[in-house]
């Protein structure tokens, strides 16, 4: 029966079921599975769970859609079905991808409407090609995708930029939080529908269009199962060794200066600052203060909360190490930054480097000799 199959459709057959099994295996992980497969420690948000499962589904089903067009033999049937095909992805596959990009970013719920305003023109230009059976309005099309590709990437990289800048004055530990790798994903989607709607020809394209939506498929999964939710971040949770607050709670200190104290006696002195993912909140909390005034207390000094308690950090680890050194006491640099508050050691590494201008083995060495 396969003998009489020419090589090439096979080929297109089995990469196009490797394609929609991939996509609904991940969606159904997505969906079913409750624990994390690829970072256990990390609790990933539901609603970005849900919209790339929705996603990897449509991705699934416009395989089966795609599918008897590489058997057909007449142009027009053909024709319809890349037409139908592109009016479903217009509608599915494409505005979720961008959605799932916006989810990525929890700094706030963005609205969804404006992806549904720029999908619009799309939709209503594949509709009319659909009922005359014409490719005339395609040009026109892809001219307006490329022009809402270039204004999504100009969003993407102001959001990607402000999403950047609020946490790291909300969070110390960046490590499973930033989405810079979002565009990647970006790119490899617009490429990919870039190429879809070229109009270009040939089992070549087809291949390079399903071997690049298995390894977006692959590679979206594994983001956003490694991405953290911070909104269980967000909220006031207990440090490990919970800390008196000042006697009277109060929304703010009467001066802003009045901070430097409160900080030095409930953070420094403490150590709270060692504390594994400690937020803003809870350091607003602990000293009796509120997080807008304290990030206001962190502007005024030139700074941001997270290069504050990484710079204490990175003192406590300088002193662990010098008092190592001194002691003769056998230890790792690894040890010293998990001591430290660091729970990743590449985080603490790029963190160090920021800080002292060196990498934390130049540095060791240089105080060695």
């Amino acid at each position: 029966m396969f003998g009489q199959v020419p090589l090439d459709i096979l080929l297109m057959f089995m990469l196009y079921a490797a394609g929609a099994t991939v996509s609904a295996i991940a969606c159904i992980y997505l969906l079913l599975r409750r624990g994390n497969a690829f970072a256990p420690d990390i609790v990933t948000p539901v609603r970005l769970r849900r919209w790339t499962a929705a996603f990897f589904a449509f991705i699934a089903l416009g395989h089966f859609w795609y599918l008897p067009a590489v058997v057909l033999t007449s142009s027009e049937a053909i024709r319809l079905t890349m037409l139908v095909g592109g009016l479903l992805d217009c509608i599915t596959v494409f505005p979720l991808a961008l959605i799932i990009l916006l989810c990525m970013l929890q700094d706030r719920k963005r609205p969804l409407w404006p992806i549904c305003v720029m999908i619009a023109p799309l939709v209503v230009g594949m509709m009319i090609s659909i009922v005359n059976r014409s490719e005339a309005l395609l040009p026109i099309l892809r001219i307006y995708l490329l022009l809402m590709g270039i204004g999504i990437i100009i969003y993407m990289v102001y959001a990607v930029r402000q999403y950047g800048r609020w946490l790291r004055d909300n969070y110390a530990d960046l490590e499973h939080k930033e989405v810079w790798q979002s565009f990647l994903v970006l790119a490899v989607i617009l490429l990919m529908f870039g190429f879809y709607v070229s109009g270009v020809d040939g089992l070549l394209y087809e291949y390079i269009i399903q071997v690049c939506g298995i390894v977006l498929i692959c590679y979206l999964l594994w983001r956003v199962e490694t991405l953290s939710d911070l909104s269980i971040h967000a909220e006031s949770i207990p440090v490990s060794e919970p800390i008196e607050p000042v006697e009277e709670e109060t929304d703010a200190p009467d001066d802003i200066n009045d901070i430097t104290p409160l900080l030095q006696h409930y953070c420094i002195d403490t150590k709270l600052y060692l504390q594994h993912d400690l937020n803003v909140t809870q350091l607003a909390q602990a000293i009796g203060s509120n997080r807008t005034y304290l990030g206001q207390y962190f502007a005024s000094q030139d700074t941001t909360y997270n290069e504050y308690i990484n710079n204490l950090r990175i003192n406590h680890f300088i002193s662990l190490y010098r008092e190592a050194v001194a002691s003769l006491r056998p230890f790792s640099a690894k040890q010293l930054a998990n001591d430290s508050g660091y729970h990743s050691y590449s985080t603490f590494s790029l963190a160090f480097k920021q800080r002292m201008g060196q990498s934390v083995t130049a540095w060791m060495r240089d105080q060695n000799s």
